[in-house]
């Protein structure tokens, strides 16, 4: 007998879509949210960074972090994130997804706003409380990627899971604008309250005094949103799969998940026991690696190719934005103004090719399934960015500059409306309750340190902007895009089907319970004989 036997499963699986959803996806999806603002917005504060504290008169040219600094500041977050998913991720399994998500969130919080703060006696003491608040702040976005996933796969019924945790994760979209957005208009607000000289285009990479308050206004209200979410986050009950599945507590799940699903649920307690006891393998155990072992692999492949290509996408920015107008020569530029037209490039590539994606695929998802969606992405991106490094002088040339917008939007499109989504999806639907965080976190720490290739090693090799370079790169991610596109085919379709049947839990419940019927009814033959 299958898992949907159970009632509190039963009753999840098959719960009719309503507000309670919608809250849960708005409340887990405010983290992502929050993640993808303060990881995001440090590419503009970089910038005002290195103008307030390394700016030296004998170059005439306006200051910048060394490249090496830059790296540390904007990647500590990055390694902070790749910590916090392994570390969040293993306590949500051992002690509960509710008890930890707050964890998560306060840190995330304090962090950010501690980031706004940073003080020191001088640039290299700044920047080094900054990096030591970065990390921390890292750290609790990691611990976010696999409880929202795990939350959410966890409450969704089976007909809409798909759509609801890709409408979690899609809130990094909203992030990203947002961190555009909010620099956009901060540095404009303050343009425009001492302005004058900063609007003309003669005056040469001047400095604002002012510019010192506007980083750290945009990293302190990174803060807000996490705030703004904590009590709700605190008022969710513990997901019945976790009360029911590891803590083993069935009347607690009923008691829960009635209240949130505004029905009456049996407790069940004997045969969530029995349940419990057919799956009780560890996540180090050959049991799950002969169950798990191969979607394993392939979340965690998969994830890491495409955050190799995805952190390096933005190669091409130096040479994208001022082709499309969007952004000048820095030196023509006072600091707050070079901040508000990178900002404001930052949210119209957001806008139009990121930000449509990832919606596409909360529409889509239940329709093409999460295995063909990652195919068709993986390959689009292959093939956009092969073209892209073919052709790369071609489409450097203003007179080609649309050509080259459409396929820069289209390699983050298909990004999002693909692996970029779907690889946070599937492994939050793959693996069984009992190590369902811990698989999702793995998946997540591999795809960080994919990033970190990414931002590091590929950036790394194309810093000087040679062109020959740019090119080599791009076919390179092309190259790692298909490799992606092959391993895809390690994992399988997840779509209308129970967590039980898909990580095959049920199974395992199955034979328990034919086993304890021909027991019994050994027991009742033996009783009539006898």
């Amino acid at each position: 007998m299958a898992s949907n036997s159970i009632s509190v499963l039963n009753a999840l699986d098959n719960a009719r879509t309503q507000w309670y959803h919608v809250t849960a996806i708005v409340i887990a999806g405010m983290g992502f949210f929050t993640d993808a603002y303060d990881l995001f917005c440090i590419s503009t504060v970089s910038k005002l960074l290195g103008r307030l504290y390394y700016y030296d008169p004998a170059l005439g040219k306006p200051g910048k972090l060394p490249h090496g600094v830059n790296n540390v500041v904007i990647g500590v977050a990055l390694v902070g994130t790749l910590s916090g998913q392994l570390f969040f991720g293993y306590l949500g399994d051992k002690f509960g997804r509710k008890k930890v998500y707050g964890i998560t969130l306060i840190l995330m919080a304090s962090c950010a706003i501690c980031s706004g703060l940073s003080f020191g006696y001088s640039p290299k003491a700044v920047l080094g409380t900054l990096c030591f608040f970065r990390f921390w702040l890292g750290f609790g976005i990691g611990g976010d990627y696999p409880l929202s996933a795990t939350i959410m796969s966890e409450y969704a019924n089976k007909k809409t899971r798909g759509a609801f945790i890709a409408a979690v994760f899609a809130m990094q979209g909203v992030g990203i604008i947002f961190a555009g957005l909010v620099s956009m208009i901060i540095s404009r607000v303050f343009l425009g309250m001492y302005g004058g000289p900063a609007f003309n285009d003669e005056n040469v990479f001047s400095t604002e005094p002012e510019a010192d308050y506007v980083w750290r206004i945009v990293l302190m209200i990174g803060a807000l949103p996490a705030l703004l979410t904590f009590y709700w986050r605190m008022k969710m009950p513990e997901t019945g799969r976790y009360t029911a599945l590891i803590e083993g507590n069935a009347k607690q799940a009923a008691a829960d998940m009635g209240r949130v699903l505004d029905i009456e649920i049996n407790a069940e307690q004997e045969k969530v026991a029995q349940f419990n006891s057919a799956n009780e393998y560890q996540i180090f155990s050959s049991e799950f690696f002969a169950r798990h072992g191969k979607h394993l692999i392939g979340t965690a492949t998969t994830w890491f190719l495409l955050d190799i290509a995805f952190y390096s996408q933005n190669l091409t920015q130096k040479d994208i934005f001022p082709v499309m107008g969007l952004t000048r020569d820095a030196v023509k530029l006072s600091a707050l103004r070079e901040m508000f037209e990178t900002s404001r490039a930052m949210f119209v590539i957001a806008l139009f090719g990121t930000f449509p994606g990832y919606w596409f695929t909360v529409a889509f998802i239940e329709k093409i399934g999460r295995f063909y969606i990652q195919l068709v992405g993986f390959f689009m991106m292959s093939m956009f960015m092969f073209i892209i490094g073919v052709k790369y002088d071609y489409l450097k040339d203003k007179d080609h500059r649309w050509t080259f917008a459409a396929l820069y939007g289209l390699t983050f499109f298909f990004a999002n409306f693909g692996p970029n989504s779907t690889t946070f999806v599937l492994p939050a639907e793959l693996f069984p309750t009992r190590v369902r965080s811990t698989c999702h976190a793995l998946s997540a720490a591999s795809g960080k340190a994919g990033a970190m290739i990414g931002a590091f090693g590929i950036q790394n090799y194309t810093q000087d902007g040679n062109v020959k370079q740019i090119k080599k790169a791009m076919i390179i991610l092309a190259i790692t895009n298909l490799m992606g596109f092959g391993f895809t085919f390690l994992l399988t379709e997840t779509k209308g089907r129970s967590l039980e049947e898909i990580s095959g839990e049920d199974a395992g419940y199955g034979d328990a319970q034919a086993a304890g019927e021909e027991r019994r009814d050994n027991w009742d033959d033996t009783s009539r004989n006898g």
